[in-house]
């Protein structure tokens, strides 16, 4: 309906990718869309390693929806490869998805590693400073790396370059063995195990929201 022009936002054309704020008026064929009442929620959910971030995909075997069902669509906020493990957002708002994903807003998400050799200071040095990784032909952002064992270390970033840190180990050297997210903004992995989810509510909820800089729905349970 887009691509035949037949969406307009605010009076205007609307286009693939098109933006709308809380009070532009969507038309479709000239008739008004209303927003749903859909309750919004927001879980914490354990990836388990060997499952994919998919909806559709005939050539997955394995997907997180085969694990996760909940009567309402849910959509993840930055997916995790195949062979990764660890915390998805998932949520039927696509505001908080919107701000969450985009690279402006910077931010973290911290993981858990292990690879292949022990890391010297040298690759610590390389990978806090920002990489140029020629594959993608584009230039990491500072993050943070910190040790936590001979082969083992804790990274934060604020980005979401496609396998951002097997490619920047691949750059220093060294394959990743293990690959875990356990943070995204405030929202912790904690004590979840692989498959199990929590709904988010409450502080934990307020704090995600506001460091979005969105107001959280309340909701109607």
């Amino acid at each position: 309906m887009i691509a035949a022009g037949r969406v307009r936002i605010g009076g205007q054309i609307a286009a693939p990718g098109s933006i709308v704020g809380a009070d532009d008026m969507v038309c479709v064929d000239g008739k008004p869309v209303v927003a749903g009442t859909e309750e919004k929620v927001v879980f914490a959910f354990y990836k388990p390693s060997g499952y994919v971030c998919t909806e559709r995909d005939r050539h997955a075997t394995k997907t997180i929806y085969d694990i996760l069902d909940y009567p309402q669509r849910l959509t993840y906020a930055g997916r995790l490869d195949k062979a990764s493990e660890g915390l998805l957002i998932m949520t039927n708002d696509g505001h908080l998805i919107e701000k969450m994903m985009r690279a402006r807003h910077g931010h973290e998400k911290e993981y858990a590693v292990r690879v292949d050799k022990p890391i010297t200071s040298d690759v610590i040095e390389k990978m806090q400073a920002g990489m140029y990784l020629a594959e993608l032909d584009t230039h990491t952002r500072p993050c943070v790396v910190i040790p936590r064992g001979e082969d083992d270390f804790t990274m934060i970033l604020t980005q979401g370059v496609n396998k951002q840190i097997r490619r920047m180990c691949s750059a220093c050297g060294l394959r990743v063995r293990s690959l875990k997210r356990t943070r995204v903004v405030n929202i912790e992995l904690g004590n979840l195990q692989p498959g199990e989810y929590r709904r988010i509510e409450g502080g934990e909820l307020e704090e995600l929201y506001s460091r979005c800089h969105l107001k959280p729905h309340k909701s109607t349970a």
